[in-house]
């Protein structure tokens, strides 16, 4: 890892430091669950991006980083169903919850499945962080602008998935090992930014 990924990872866990105040600040106002999700997911996206900077990426081959890695994509995904999808929001808790247990159990245990429950929890996972705050936007339901938090899904999503092929061996169309680590560093900055204009506007708006 350069001095380059170093400070824009840097520059990402700053971004998460703020999101987790706007979060934390709404929380006491609102008591909502769905800001306790949030934060959970900003704060582990903060800790591992200090952790890379000071081990750098090959910290992403411990399958112990996988599986908090991914309460990254949890925690956003099981807020934007518990704030926008209340109908929905105990059925996706329970694959949630399936989901990081799977995880946990085929990365540490070192199984093949792996191979399945890494890119299917965080495909589904992505999929919800990216349509969840678009469809809420267009129907009127959060701020106009919301819809960039479904920008930052797209990007972690295409992220998540790519580095999850890479840990278990195998390689996601274009993406190998090289072009990935190139351009996680920014791919998470952009994310970072994408988010906290999305979630920045709607907490605004309320």
């Amino acid at each position: 890892m350069n001095l380059f990924d170093r400070l824009v990872l840097l520059a990402t866990g700053l971004v998460a430091v703020y999101l987790i105040w706007r979060f934390y600040t709404r929380y006491s106002k609102q008591k909502g669950l769905h800001d306790i999700y949030y934060m959970l997911g900003f704060a582990v996206l903060f800790v591992s991006g200090v952790l890379l900077i000071f081990f750098g990426w090959d910290l992403l081959a411990s399958p112990y980083v996988l599986t908090v890695a991914s309460l990254i994509p949890l925690g956003i995904s099981l807020g934007i169903m518990n704030q926008y999808y209340k109908v929905y929001k105990k059925p996706y808790a329970w694959f949630a919850l399936a989901g990081i247990l799977a995880i946990a159990v085929t990365s540490i245990g070192g199984m093949s499945l792996k191979k399945l429950a890494v890119p299917v929890f965080h495909g589904v996972a992505g999929l919800i962080i990216f349509l969840g705050p678009i469809f809420a936007s267009l129907k009127g339901k959060s701020a106009k602008e919301f819809w960039w938090v479904g920008v930052g899904g797209a990007l972690i999503g295409l992220g998540g998935i790519a580095l999850a092929f890479l840990t278990s061996g195998s390689q996601l169309l274009f993406f190998s090992q090289e072009f990935v680590l190139t351009i996680l560093a920014p791919l998470l900055l952009l994310m970072s930014l994408a988010f906290a204009w999305g979630f920045v506007k709607d907490i605004r708006a309320k």
